[in-house]
């Protein structure tokens, strides 16, 4: 089992008993932590210099829709609205199960390339086994830690057809995975439902999705962004409480529009929260939910969502998150008159979502989101040499402050360097053919969808 000492670093651990470590040391034993401190005597096969490095947990990605790479900014100045009719109405129904893997393959990679060493990735394009078995073959081909979420088409219906909100979560396909390739959940890449909800299904097929979930032992995730007035149900969570069904293996994707006593409501059961800050500052109405979350006690994390309109970045959702807070805090307290006092919302604890708050999000606290001796193997190395991070007097600052894709030297997965030098250890020849062919995919879905650049 192969022993890898990362020396000298400045570890930001994420576990309070442990804290940050100027100089510090990380031992890592096959794919498990097995030692963090200072000046460690160990036997390594490989010694890392970390000189001048932040040493720290990989980031969670906790809600990311990673099939659509390819279109990465087609639309960061698409209006709201625009998105679901081009993307989902139209562009979405011309993918091939071979464009679903290309999409999750790159843009898995890129996450990788990122920082991120788990992602929550809501695959909400399948329409058969095939699409799903082959999303599942890129998650796998990148080496990322992945939740994949198996989600559902939602085309409009052509006449005579149903509502895809009549439709229930297809139990074939999750038996299917669900006993199959994705029984265990040992393996890097495992199984979670990505189902409707109550805003955006009957109560009928709710409760079947959810009954579907808990049937064979998955997390759930759903949206939740429509306001009053726009929901197939406008209350759906009171039924779902009732047949005891919502709990922490439940999750909320964005919630802004809920009112204060849903959202009290749905906290009380446990359910969790990812807000996709860049995103939703972007294309909803209402503020992100972390501000009021956070103040309830909410287990929050942190995702992308939707590359089309946003960076792929965690860190710079990271940054937006907390920029966000601080604005939102500014005007409270001029609202009251008050003179600017101490920050409410720490870097630290954007931190904390963006690592053990998407790890609970997926159940996986208990492996991933801290440098936890007995933990999986999941850490990344910032270069604080650079200009626009040199000189580093607060490591956490740095992270969420300052830090950017650009920063990662080096990305560990389980144990394995999938990022060393700043590149990507995945075969650069295999990568630019996958470039290649991700680029012929989106050429032929917008020419089969009848669009041209630029799409308005």
């Amino acid at each position: 089992m192969k022993r890898t000492l990362f020396r000298n670093g400045w570890v930001v651990s994420m576990d309070d008993t442990i804290g940050d470590i100027e100089n510090g040391d990380v031992l890592i034993e096959g794919d498990r932590i097995a030692a963090v401190g200072r000046a460690l005597k160990a036997q390594a096969d490989e010694v890392v210099d970390a000189t001048g490095m932040i040493v720290m947990p990989g980031l969670v990605n906790a809600h990311m829709h990673t099939w659509q790479a390819g279109l990465r900014g087609i639309g960061a100045q698409w209006p709201a609205g625009a998105y679901h009719r081009h993307v989902h109405a139209n562009m979405a129904t011309r993918y091939t199960a071979e464009d679903t893997y290309i999409g999750n393959l790159v843009g898995a990679l890129n996450q990788i390339d990122n920082g991120v060493t788990t992602l929550f990735d809501w695959c909400h394009i399948l329409r058969d086994l095939a699409m799903a078995e082959r999303a599942v073959d890129a998650l796998e081909e990148s080496g990322i830690r992945a939740v994949f979420g198996h989600g559902t088409a939602k085309p409009l219906p052509k006449p005579g057809e149903t509502h895809h909100s009549q439709i229930p979560h297809p139990r074939e396909r999750v038996e299917a995975l669900r006993k199959g390739r994705l029984a265990s959940d040992d393996r890097l890449v495992t199984l979670a439902l990505a189902i409707l909800g109550p805003e955006i299904s009957t109560a009928e097929v709710c409760l079947a999705d959810y009954r579907l979930a808990r049937e064979f032992g998955l997390v759930s995730t759903c949206h939740v962004s429509y306001p009053s007035g726009q929901r197939v149900q406008e209350n759906g969570w009171p039924a779902l409480a009732k047949a005891g069904l919502i709990g922490p293996d439940h999750n909320i994707c964005h919630g802004n529009a809920l009112s204060d006593e849903d959202l009290a409501f749905i906290l009380d059961h446990g359910v969790t929260l990812t807000p996709t800050v860049m995103l939703e500052l972007q294309a909803k109405a209402d503020p992100p939910l972390t501000v009021r979350a956070r103040g309830r006690g909410a287990v929050l994390s942190l995702g992308i969502d939707t590359e089309p309109l946003c960076a792929g970045d965690m860190f710079a959702e990271m940054r937006a998150a907390w920029m966000h807070c601080r604005h939102f805090e500014n005007v409270a307290r001029a609202a009251r008159g008050e003179p600017a006092g101490p920050i409410a919302v720490s870097a630290r604890e954007v931190l904390h979502w963006a690592t053990m708050g998407g790890a609970k999000v997926m159940r996986l606290d208990h492996r991933i989101g801290s440098l936890t001796v007995g933990k999986k193997a999941d850490l990344i190395l910032l270069d604080t040499g650079d200009l626009d991070l040199f000189p580093v007097f607060d490591p956490v600052v740095t992270i969420v402050g300052y830090a950017g894709g650009h920063h990662v030297d080096s990305v560990y997965i389980d144990g394995i360097a999938r990022k060393r030098g700043g590149k990507l250890t995945f075969p650069q020849d295999v990568l630019r053919a996958k470039k290649q062919a991700l680029t012929g995919s989106v050429q032929r879905i917008i020419a089969d969808a009848g669009l041209s650049l630029p799409i308005v």
